[in-house]
């Protein structure tokens, strides 16, 4: 018996059929035990013998293979995970109306795992009626249905119904599996801004200063708060070339001063914003117009400018919500990476930090040679304003994203509840 993660991988007849291949290979090169199960129409896009090299395991279609196993229910049984790759508005429909006429309808109907379905289709198919209400069906179920995301699609066509990057189904896939509960829609009606990523300031054409930050985590801010239903505005600086999260409006900005404009404006009516980017704090005070070459430069003269601090302008501006002498109900959330030093240690530093700034709730890193900057898996603390900490365990960053997420949400229901009617 296996003690590997079970996946059943479930393949639509659709042309994005095969980016189900890479899915699969990172998800078996990640530890997963892996069966592959598409349709008949799937077979028409990937051959079985790409699926069952990849997987290592055979691969059926119908309910009359391998009968004395009775694959279609032992199958949903023993997964850990269903994902269903991709998910044309024919599968979502019979799987919204529980109808099972082939193995892998009736696995989603005997699956008691999370089940995530992975859209892809014309935006016109995506965006009728009856598709939205099969999606509707399905997540009032605890089917995770994500969020397609924008591109080109089959032909010439372009706009959203392109299926999501296979790194991001995988992410997904991996934080359904490490949560307790169904991934909720819990943050519907919310706009959500993200700041990602490392800025980066000039000081002749070639040189710049800048850090170490991918965007990985701010990214995973991003995707999971689109897969809980938020509308989320993502503000992205330099980053480690990652594809752009399914259904976020991506809004790219270069220095620290392009993305604290970026961010302000996409901040007026938010419900939300994290500030997730490694914003720089200094910038040179003169930008050469030309390179500045070795004979002509002096490396203990080079004048550097304090950068505005976003997060405490973020925090201010909403104490000046017109008309209504209150702090506004917008939440902030601040990132600090701290190594510590001599004097003081990391959650020192972060707790002053948090005073200082004055934000609802502070993400805590410590950093340093392999450590949260330009790596897969992260961990921390999480301060609240009220006084709370807790310990952010060692986790995926989406499944880190996902713990910031639920403190936010519980954030918002408290401010809520305890608000007075108007």
């Amino acid at each position: 018996m296996t003690s590997r993660p079970r996946v059943v991988l479930g393949v639509g007849g659709g042309i994005a059929a095969y980016k189900a291949c890479e899915v699969l290979r990172r998800l078996t090169e990640s530890g997963h035990d892996v069966r592959v199960v598409p349709t008949e129409a799937a077979l028409r896009f990937v051959g079985a013998a790409t699926f069952e090299a990849l997987s290592g395991n055979k691969v059926h279609t119908g309910v009359f293979s391998d009968v004395p196993e009775v694959p279609h229910v032992r199958l949903g049984q023993e997964a850990d995970i269903v994902v269903v790759v991709p998910s044309t508005a024919d599968l979502l429909a019979k799987a919204a109306h529980g109808l099972a006429d082939d193995l892998l309808t009736n696995t989603l109907l005997t699956a008691r795992c999370p089940v995530l379905m992975v859209p892809a289709m014309h935006t016109e198919m995506w965006e009728h009626a009856a598709t939205q209400a099969n999606v509707a069906t399905l997540r009032s179920r605890g089917v995770v249905v994500s969020e397609p995301a924008s591109g080109r699609l089959t032909g010439a066509d372009t706009g959203k119904g392109r299926l999501a990057d296979p790194a991001e189904i995988v992410d997904l896939a991996r934080l359904l599996m490490a949560r307790s509960d169904a991934l909720p829609r819990d943050m519907e009606g919310l706009h959500v801004v993200v700041s990602a990523g490392g800025t980066r300031e000039p000081l002749d054409p070639v040189r710049f200063l800048g850090n170490r930050s991918s965007g990985k985590q701010g990214y995973a801010l991003a995707r999971t708060a689109v897969q809980r239903g938020a509308r989320v505005t993502l503000v992205s600086a330099h980053t480690a070339a990652l594809p752009e999260p399914a259904g976020a409006e991506i809004i790219n900005a270069g220095t620290a001063a392009e993305l604290r404009d970026a961010v302000h404006k996409a901040a007026a009516d938010a419900d939300v914003v994290v500030m997730a980017a490694a914003v720089a704090d200094f910038r040179p005070t003169h930008r050469a117009e030309f390179k500045i070459k070795k004979t002509e430069a002096d490396p203990d003269a080079v004048a550097l400018t304090r950068n505005a601090d976003v997060l405490a302008e973020l925090v201010e501006n909403r104490r000046r919500e017109p008309g209504s002498g209150q702090v506004a109900s917008q939440v902030i959330v601040g990132f600090a990476a701290e190594t510590g030093d001599n004097g003081s240690d990391v959650l020192d530093h972060a707790r002053a930090k948090l005073a200082r700034k004055g934000c609802d709730l502070l993400v805590v890193n410590r950093v340093g040679e392999g450590k949260a900057f330009e790596t897969e898996d992260n961990e921390g603390w999480l301060l609240s304003a009220d006084g709370t900490e807790r310990a952010i365990a060692f986790g995926s960053k989406a499944q880190v994203a996902s713990e910031v997420w639920d403190a936010v949400v519980s954030t918002i229901s408290r401010s809520r509840r305890d608000t007075p009617p108007g």
